[in-house]
């Protein structure tokens, strides 16, 4: 791949540098213009599905190419986009473009995370990567790591950030309004998980490159049920929905409480399968004292808590409940409610203190052009992604108490090797 000695995106990445404090919505608005030679240079990897969606936040930027494995799942992007250029291999778009963009868009299923994402950061691209970050703890620490290193602009793909009600949840928590909070409960519904071990083995799609979808992991012979989007459900592809819904959901009491390492991940569920994510988990962290905030306990579960319903608290329409000495409060993305209801009737809204967000997508188009960071940026939604990830290794490998330093899970020797996979032969890496 070939570097230049100064480009317009060495500009882009210095101001960046430049740049401090937390992104405050203040310098781009929702729909803003600039003129053409204004439009960051972008490459987008993966273009169907949710990437379709990235595709479309961006459109007001210069999209040079298109990556993807898949001519018919990427194929009404291709068409609403006609003159960007397709590539099925993200590696020979970026040894064609590489020199001429700005950024990239990563919106590959959970496995194929790191090494583009990688590959773009070692050529001082910024990056929109979506959730959770990447496939392991160790990887998703190479990209926050690498990314401060280098001063890139990133974005975590969490769109409901943006939402109102989640700037108006995380002022009530910090407004002492239900006290200190020392036990928070999060999740997720549904039953999704152990889907049927394939006893057929049909020809992959003459329209799919089966084999550069594995990429870096393990091979398994093509199935519908991994490809294009049950990938979710088995270790090897996915993160269960720990890894899809967690960086959404956990994003609100990681944002509220000023979240990071946790001390120690304990974890329960149904047996373990060797292939195949559950139907249902539950995980129990323990955070230290923060500054003035006491430690907390923060549980996540693939499946309503039990806990919540023995202790009366009522959950219907909510994924989060924050329990604070004075109160309580329950929430989801676009609403909230303070109990008891008797306690509260005259609390008085907040008057709004986090800015709105100019759009997700804008926010890091802003960070790349060097007006601070996107709020989903790797060093606060990182530690987020590898608290969700660390959550899939306990209840695969069993508790342990988490050395952040290190990442080691210490005293649990079954934990190492869903902390750190290996490649596939010829998908090594180097730093």
């Amino acid at each position: 791949m070939k570097h230049r000695s100064i480009s317009r995106r060495d500009v882009l990445k210095h101001s960046t540098l430049l740049s401090a404090g937390l992104f405050l919505g203040s310098a781009t608005r929702p729909g803003f213009s600039e003129s053409a030679n204004e439009k960051l240079n972008i490459a987008c990897i993966g273009v169907g599905g949710r990437g379709g969606s990235n595709v479309n936040g961006l459109a007001g930027q210069n999209l040079v190419a298109f990556a993807d494995v898949d001519d018919e799942r990427a194929a009404g992007t291709y068409k609403k986009y006609p003159k960007v250029t397709t590539y099925r291999d993200w590696r020979q778009m970026l040894d064609v473009h590489g020199a001429k963009l700005d950024a990239v868009v990563i919106s590959t299923p959970d496995h194929t995370h790191f090494h583009p994402a990688l590959a773009a950061m070692q050529l001082g691209l910024h990056v929109y990567l979506e959730k959770p970050l990447a496939h392991n703890v160790w990887e998703t620490r190479v990209l926050t790591d690498l990314a401060r290193k280098k001063g890139l602009a990133t974005q975590l793909g969490a769109q409901r950030h943006a939402y109102p009600n989640m700037r108006r949840v995380v002022e009530i928590v910090r407004s002492g309004a239900i006290g200190p909070v020392r036990e928070v409960y999060s999740w997720c519904g549904g039953g999704r998980g152990m889907p049927e071990i394939p006893q057929d083995h049909p020809p992959a799609p003459s329209t799919l490159d089966y084999d550069l979808w594995v990429g870096p992991a393990d091979y398994h012979p093509y199935h519908p049920s991994f490809c294009p989007y049950g990938w979710r459900f088995w270790w090897d592809y996915g993160t269960a929905e720990a890894g899809n819904w967690g960086c959404h959901i956990l994003d609100i009491p990681f944002w509220a409480l000023d979240l990071k390492y946790p001390l120690r991940v304990d974890a329960t569920g149904p047996a373990v399968d060797p292939e195949r994510t559950p139907k249902s988990m539950q995980v129990r962290y323990q955070f230290p004292v923060r500054g003035q905030q006491p430690p907390l306990t923060l549980h996540w579960s693939h499946g309503k808590p039990a806990d919540l319903a023995q202790r009366k608290i009522p959950t219907s329409g909510a994924n989060t409940v924050f329990i604070g000495n004075k109160g309580i409060l329950t929430c989801n993305f676009d609403q909230h409610k303070l109990l008891p209801e008797a306690d509260f009737t005259d609390f008085t809204p907040l008057e709004a203190s986090i800015p709105p967000s100019p759009g997700f997508h804008n926010e890091w188009i802003a960070a790349c052009r060097g007006e601070g960071p996107a709020t989903c940026h790797f060093d606060y939604s990182g530690p987020l992604a590898e608290a969700v990830l660390l959550g899939n290794v306990a209840y695969r490998a069993g508790g342990f108490d988490w050395d952040p330093r290190t990442l080691s899970a210490k005293g649990n020797e079954k934990a190492a090797p869903f902390l750190k996979e290996a490649y596939r032969p010829g998908w090594d890496v180097t730093l």
